[in-house]
């Protein structure tokens, strides 16, 4: 099993309006099994770069910044980041890698029945969606019954769509998150989802 899960409402300050609206909690989990069809997971792709941490990341409470009575009093728990410089690598980096992953698997946008993209929010979906030519109508969305559940947002699209996917169908993931990481994997989805 892989399994994403997040409870964000613990580490967000409900006075700052630029992440207090955006995050939300969630969990969900996706079982892989051996095949001798060439269904499953096809490719991936994972990469990180430390430099964007300044952006997105929480200022204590870990390893580097131990909490103490300093940092809890300084609000330095919360998440937080800067919104222009997260969509602006969220976007290129997101369709980067979803990109490659299409290209080394010689897949075009019309080749993709679902670009399975990570929640964060319409813009960056949007965006990713058109720079990989694959139509709205092949993108599954649901933050705006969720928000962006961060580790969760891929599963819970797989099981709010899962109805309408079918044996063979490919599907591009795609996700980038704090620090900064980001990453696409190429499935062939393994059954009819009715």
């Amino acid at each position: 099993m892989v399994i994403g899960a997040d409870k964000m409402s613990s580490i967000i300050d409900y006075t700052d309006r630029t992440t207090c609206i955006i995050f939300g909690d969630g969990a969900g989990g996706v079982l892989l099994e051996p095949n001798e069809e060439g269904l499953g997971l096809v490719d991936s792709i994972l990469r990180s770069d430390g430099h964007g941490r300044e952006y997105l990341h929480m200022k204590a409470g870990g390893s580097v910044k131990p909490a103490t009575a300093e940092t809890v009093a300084a609000r330095e728990h919360f998440v937080y980041q800067e919104g222009k410089m997260v969509f602006k690598y969220a976007v290129s980096n997101m369709a980067g890698a979803a990109s490659e992953i299409m290209e080394r698997n010689n897949l075009k946008g019309e080749d993709v029945a679902w670009l399975v993209p990570h929640q964060a929010n319409m813009r960056i979906i949007s965006a990713t969606a058109a720079y990989l030519n694959v139509p709205e109508d092949k993108v599954m969305i649901n933050i705006h019954r969720y928000g962006n559940t961060t580790a969760g947002t891929i599963p819970l699209c797989l099981w709010d769509w899962e109805k309408q996917l079918k044996k063979g169908d490919n599907l591009v993931l795609a996700a980038f998150g704090g620090g900064f990481t980001w990453g696409a994997s190429y499935i062939k989805w393994a059954y009819d989802g009715k």
